[in-house]
């Protein structure tokens, strides 16, 4: 994660910080630099479990090919010269998603684990750690995106594609349906027909907001200039849904809604109604992690999700998400720092970002 102020690069380690982050094993330091031990012969990452050496033993070098040149070899333990023990976990993590979204039904949790070579309750919790859902999540959510694709193909029943998706039984989808679709299968196929969404619009300091929400939840706060704007942009997610005004049990929403906008670092009491399919969920995830006032780039939220090359998609993610600031893709930014695109403006992006860091107290350099 990187502080909102892409000017504040961290500054060159001189030796008593290389020192101390190998004191310290930090995972943070690592490829900045490797050290090496005059007495072993091997030099390691910055975060290695090996034991402590004496400081008069201890070189550093900024690359392992600058290591290996003065003669020194790989730890075996750390390996620095392979990829970190969180790289080769977002790797193996991806093959297992890859494999259950390739899977007619869902793979047992013993036979993901055996093909990454893990026992089931360490696979278990490394896939939970680098994707933030468990597999059985995982593999839920990929069969209600199918389904959910199968329903806008006109040419299959309900039926079909509840089949088709992977579910042995109706039951089981029609029992998620609403959490996954905001409303019934069939009801979603014919762009909301039958759904009632509440909706009211508001003024903020950023221009107006639009918040809508279903029974379940809230499923869209949209930021614009022009309330007629954001009213066509609700019509045009659910074309045949019974949209209408909110009453005044409603505006306790939209005021915490307009309260995000305000202070957008505060903690979202609303109840949310997120549908997207399972890869924008797994990124929408990954964004409520991003703590207010930090930001990530779309390849820490690529390698986050277990899919490190997956980056231009989790910015198509983003721009997809409807939920502002409660699901906070403006905490996104490109590699160098700088703002990119933002759904409802740069200009909005960036005041949402300056009001975290003004509201956050303590360093922000980092997660």
């Amino acid at each position: 994660m990187r502080n909102p102020d892409p000017a504040a690069a961290p500054p060159p380690l001189d030796d008593a910080a290389r020192f101390a982050a190998v004191a310290r094993r930090d995972r943070a330091a690592d490829g900045l630099f490797v050290y090496a031990v005059r007495t072993t012969g091997v030099y390691c990452r910055p975060s290695c479990a090996a034991r402590p050496a004496r400081p008069e033993n201890v070189s550093f070098h900024p690359t392992c090919a600058a290591a290996e040149a003065a003669g020194f070899r790989p730890c075996r333990r750390c390996r620095p010269n392979e990829a970190s023990l969180a790289e080769r976990q977002a790797e193996t993590v991806a093959r297992a998603c890859r494999r259950i979204e390739a899977a007619e039904t869902p793979p047992a949790l013993a036979d993901l684990a055996a093909a990454a070579g893990l026992s089931p309750y360490h696979f278990h919790r490394v896939f939970k750690q680098v994707t933030g859902v468990t597999p059985r999540a995982y593999g839920a959510a990929r069969r209600a995106a199918r389904a959910a694709d199968g329903l806008r193909q006109e040419d299959k029943t309900v039926t079909d594609a509840i089949y088709e998706a992977g579910y042995g039984a109706a039951s089981r989808f029609y029992d998620a349906a609403p959490e996954r679709l905001g409303m019934t299968p069939t009801a979603y196929r014919r762009g909301g027909e039958g759904a009632a969404i509440r909706f009211a619009v508001g003024a903020c300091s950023l221009g107006h907001v639009l918040v809508a929400a279903t029974e379940r939840g809230v499923c869209a706060i949209l930021l614009g200039d022009e309330p007629g704007a954001l009213l066509r942009d609700l019509q045009d997610r659910f074309p045949k849904a019974a949209l209408t005004g909110g009453d005044a049990e409603f505006e306790a929403t939209v005021a915490l809604a307009i309260g995000l906008v305000e202070a957008p670092g505060a903690a979202p009491a609303l109840p949310l109604d997120i549908g997207g399919t399972a890869f924008q969920q797994r990124v929408w995830q990954a964004l409520r992690a991003i703590p207010p006032g930090r930001t990530a780039t779309y390849a820490e939220i690529a390698q986050a999700i277990g899919m490190p090359k997956a980056a231009r998609a989790v910015a198509l993610a983003c721009g997809a998400n409807p939920i502002a600031v409660a699901v906070p893709c403006h905490r996104v930014v490109r590699q160098d720092g700088g703002l990119s695109g933002y759904r409802w403006g740069v200009a909005r992006k960036r005041a949402l970002l300056d009001r975290e860091r003004d509201a956050g107290d303590g360093p922000r350099d980092r997660t």
